[in-house]
């Protein structure tokens, strides 16, 4: 979609004039929406699609949050914003925002209640058996890094995936509830409507939009601004290439049909300023079951080069990101299981120095790797990487085994971090960090929580959480 900017003296007249227009209804949209409603703001919401969800909708539906949530206390575990902050500062990346990542840790146990309130069902049950959405209808899991080296010793452990209260993938129940919300909460709703243009007066103010539906266009007035809510631009090709090429070689990009990166682009056109463009999350399952954690993960060198029980998104953005997609999962006959995902056993051998011929990888390096592993395994370490108990299992038994984790053969599943800079309140900012007067954003088409590093129920959680700080301060900003 071509995106334009265009000049507020050229349109004669507004077909219609609200106080908040919001682009985009996924969990960013459709909190910033029920957000603006709130506070008592006059609100449209517009989605390409035939109906609400997006990519939020296809997601595990795993939120991102702690501190102490009603459900977190329920299932007998003890969180603390401070500990919260603590684990996000040191996983999420480096260039993070701490002014968001500090209003988000303080604001989750509220933010917890206020998705239960909007009809978001939670179980208050714990599922340990996987980082991201259980087969169950359990709400707790583990959805990060926060139980393995070195974040265990950096911040005290506590489960943050919340998970509302259906088997498997829940991002549909989570969409469906927010999006009836919206639907009850008077806001207008238009939906297989574009917006393909923003009106932009002479002093750089946002004050209203160009929206198509089949084919028809109509302008919109916004008396207190447009929140963009559409995604990030994993399936934009050309904007891969410009900021992170990587991400194209992976067999799954995790998004609906409007993620290119449409709003990210009309947001540049008008003006503002961009974070982490070149930033992805980049998921590598290779470890479900979590018995599979026992293996060892090597390089195009035969080498270690991560704790094969860390959080699958981190072995994916070390795998593609530092090893350039080249990697392998070491089993023997003792620890094997079938893998989830579709990932295949592409080599065996009697012996560790078979196994690496058959790899192709230099001599003499596995064998060492495994030999270096099992000999500090026995005494319950792994000086290298930290992996943990009950993952501390020497390769003893023959024969063994490689699992293909090349990026060629292997379902790697990538998206999106980087977009529109925005401060804690929502508010789109220039080159310079000043704030576009009428323009909002949040969810993927800004730069979130997450530059760099990612735990499963981000994406949702800042989403939902920044969304409605957008709407608010786009509804209190109305004339």
């Amino acid at each position: 979609m071509q995106t334009e900017i265009l000049d507020a003296g050229s349109i004669s007249s507004f077909d219609e004039t609200v106080d908040v227009l919001v682009v985009g209804l996924g969990v960013a949209g459709a909190s910033a929406t029920l957000s603006a409603v709130e506070s008592g703001a006059k609100t449209l919401v517009v989605e390409r699609a035939g109906g609400g969800g997006g990519t939020s909708a296809m997601s595990g539906g795993v939120i991102y949050l702690g501190g102490g949530t009603a459900l977190q206390k329920a299932c007998g575990f003890e969180d603390s914003p401070e500990e919260m902050f603590k684990y996000l500062r040191a996983s999420v990346g480096l260039g993070q925002d701490e002014a968001k990542l500090e209003a988000y840790c303080n604001g989750t146990v509220e933010h917890f209640d206020w998705l239960v309130a909007n009809g978001v069902p939670y179980k208050n049950t714990f599922y340990y058996g996987q980082s991201g959405e259980p087969p169950t209808d359990d709400g707790l899991v583990w959805s990060g890094s926060e139980n393995v080296a070195p974040f265990r010793d950096i911040a005290k452990p506590a489960p943050r995936g919340h998970v509302a209260a259906v088997p498997g993938a829940a991002g549909h129940k989570v969409m469906s509830s927010l999006c009836q919300a919206v639907a009850n909460s008077g806001a207008a709703q238009a939906f297989n409507t574009i917006c393909s243009a923003l009106v932009q007066e002479r002093d750089g103010t946002i004050t209203g939009v160009r929206l198509e539906t089949f084919g028809k266009s109509r302008f919109v007035r916004a008396r207190g601004g447009i929140i963009l809510t559409t995604g990030g631009f994993v399936l934009n090709d050309a904007m891969l290439d410009a900021y992170r090429p990587e991400a194209r070689r992976c067999q799954m990009r995790v998004a609906a049909d409007g993620d290119d990166g449409s709003g990210i682009r009309l947001g540049m056109a008008a003006g503002a300023g961009t974070r982490h463009l070149d930033k992805v999350s980049v998921s590598l399952p290779v470890t479900q079951p979590w018995d599979l954690k026992r293996g060892l993960l090597v390089n195009a060198k035969g080498q270690r080069f991560i704790n094969e029980d860390a959080y699958y998104g981190r072995l994916g953005d070390a795998a593609l990101l530092r090893q350039d997609g080249h990697c392998w999962l070491i089993v023997d006959d003792a620890i094997f299981v079938k893998p989830e995902y579709g990932f295949e056993v592409c080599a065996v051998g009697e012996t560790p120095a078979e196994l690496g011929q058959e790899l192709g990888l230099p001599a003499g390096a596995l064998e060492s790797t495994i030999e270096l592993f099992n000999r500090h395994a026995v005494l319950g370490a792994d000086p290298l990487f930290g992996k943990r108990e009950p993952y501390l299992q020497p390769l003893l038994e023959a024969p063994f085994a490689a699992i293909d984790c090349n990026v060629e053969s292997a379902r790697y599943a990538v998206f999106t971090l980087g977009g529109l800079a925005t401060d804690v309140e929502g508010r789109i900012l220039d080159p310079e960090g000043r704030p576009m007067r009428g323009l909002y954003g949040a969810g993927r088409s800004t730069s979130g929580l997450a530059v760099g590093g990612y735990s499963s129920g981000l994406s949702l959680g800042d989403g939902s959480f920044f969304g409605r700080r957008a709407g608010k301060a786009a509804a209190s900003a109305r004339l």
